[in-house]
């Protein structure tokens, strides 16, 4: 299954979250590295994983956003499908995350993260861009994280990725 490349990146649940949730921390900054790699014309790539934990996420209050209706939380969900190239969870997938835990121990919540490299492996990924790249940092080894971060420059007019 791995065929990413260079111009290939793994896009995490909390960059879909900023980019798309106006008053998110980090609105502007996520929207705009969004844009910025989609004029590059890079493969934007994230998995069901993404997708079910963005609707868990903007679905519950936050402290800068009350949730939206779930009928549009359904609508980005269904854009996002359109927008990104999303990977399945697959029986491979499923053997290179317990393997990836044999070398790389997580726990609880942290097999989330794993489940992410482990997509990112079957798929060919280099690149994770997150808002969270402490949550990451053990993966270092094996993939590049690419922190979110503040960025210079004009901001964007638009409100979506």
């Amino acid at each position: 299954m791995a065929n990413g490349d260079a111009d290939t990146w793994f896009v995490d649940t909390n960059v879909l979250v900023y980019a798309n949730i106006a008053q998110a921390p980090l609105h502007t900054v996520a929207l705009t590295r969004l844009q910025q790699l989609a004029r590059s014309r890079a493969t934007l790539l994230i998995s069901r994983q993404v997708l079910r934990e963005y609707l868990a996420v903007v679905t519950h209050p936050q402290g800068w956003s009350a949730p939206p209706p779930l009928v549009r939380a359904v609508a980005r969900v269904r854009y996002f499908q359109r927008r990104f190239r999303v990977a399945d969870e697959t029986t491979e997938v499923t053997a290179r995350l317990l393997a990836l835990l044999r070398t790389i121990p997580a726990r609880g919540a942290q097999i989330h993260d794993a489940n992410i490299i482990a997509t990112m492996q079957v798929y060919g990924i280099q690149q994770l861009l997150t808002g969270n790249e402490d949550d990451f940092a053990r993966f270092a080894s094996v993939i590049t994280v690419v922190p979110l971060g503040p960025l210079s420059g004009p901001t964007p007019t638009a409100t979506v990725p």
